[in-house]
């Protein structure tokens, strides 16, 4: 199954790179924040993989963790538009963000609400600051904000569902090799970050 897994992974993303944080057209606005997560691998694999840790924990983290990271992406975003304080290392500490999901889902780890929703609030400012970082590109702001947040739900909506699925249904290996998957991934950003 690790092997049909990896497979699904390669192909799926083997032409697409880590690039969610520049503007695909930046001529709109809704389109182009709804497909700036979409895109960008680094981005997806980490809105995903909030989806898939909050359904392995289940109880209210299984709706908690989703709603939280965009909200709190948000307060990011505002940072780096109102410019009142500029992060550091930001691409960094995203490919650390798809490392640490990766190898929380397959260590399956399970701790408190808050300090759960503590650790994904970390990442999710320096995920919304990268798009609020693109957001004075757009023509049209509060569309694009609109569209990625919109983009974000549904990312976190998907790996709900297929954490939940695996997880409560099916072998509960697959989520594990997910994990794995996701965080190897986010050792390859983190790479290319420094370079």
């Amino acid at each position: 199954m690790f092997t049909i897994l990896s497979i699904f992974f390669i192909i799926l993303f083997s032409s697409i790179d880590a690039n969610a944080h520049s503007l695909v057209n930046r001529s709109s606005g809704f389109g182009s924040g709804f497909s700036h997560p979409m895109l960008g691998l680094d981005h997806f694999l980490a809105m995903f993989g909030v989806g898939v840790w909050g359904a392995q924990m289940g109880g209210r983290r299984i709706w908690s963790l989703p709603m939280s990271f965009p909200l709190i992406m948000c307060i990011g975003a505002l940072i780096a538009i109102s410019k009142v304080y500029s992060f550091v290392l930001v691409e960094q500490i995203i490919a650390l963000s798809v490392i640490v999901l990766g190898f929380v889902i397959f260590l399956k780890w399970s701790p408190n609400e808050l300090i759960a929703i503590l650790i994904i609030s970390i990442f999710a400012l320096f995920h919304g600051y990268a798009h609020g970082y693109e957001l004075p590109k757009a023509n049209d702001p509060i569309s694009f904000i609109i569209g990625f947040v919109l983009s974000t739900g549904l990312i976190h909506l998907f790996g709900v569902g297929i954490g939940y699925f695996f997880d409560k249904f099916d072998n509960k290996n697959i989520c594990k090799s997910m994990g794995i998957l996701i965080a190897i991934f986010g050792i390859i950003f983190l790479f290319k970050a420094y370079n």
